[in-house]
């Protein structure tokens, strides 16, 4: 069984930064797609970045301002958040899928921003 464990979240002030890692319980190299999806309260979970293959997407809200990255050495997948907003506000998700196909979620870390 897949375990995903997300960490680094947190409060911040608006401008601020975090470094969100999610760690995987088996090796990183297994997961053909991941990505970072996000929730706030009452909405749809949106996708925030993903990875396939090397080559990463971000969605247009973030662009410029967040960095995904793989790290095999310790089979982890961070999240790099600059010049945070409170629409950045919600839990924060890891995703990753297996062939099978075989998806795996974490169970979230909160993020908040204040103005």
């Amino acid at each position: 069984q897949v375990e995903l464990v997300e960490s680094g979240g947190g409060l911040v002030q608006s401008g601020g930064s975090l470094r969100l890692s999610c760690a995987a319980s088996e090796s990183i190299s297994s997961f053909y797609f991941m990505a970072w999806y996000r929730q706030a309260p009452g909405e749809q979970r949106e996708q925030v970045a993903s990875w396939r293959s090397e080559a990463t997407n971000y969605a247009d809200f973030v662009e410029g301002r967040f960095t995904i990255s793989r790290h095999s050495a310790n089979n982890t997948l961070s999240l790099e958040m600059t010049s945070l907003k409170p629409d950045d506000t919600g839990v924060y998700y890891c995703y990753a899928v297996q062939y099978g196909p075989r998806v795996h979620w974490g169970q979230g870390t909160q993020v908040t921003v204040s103005s």
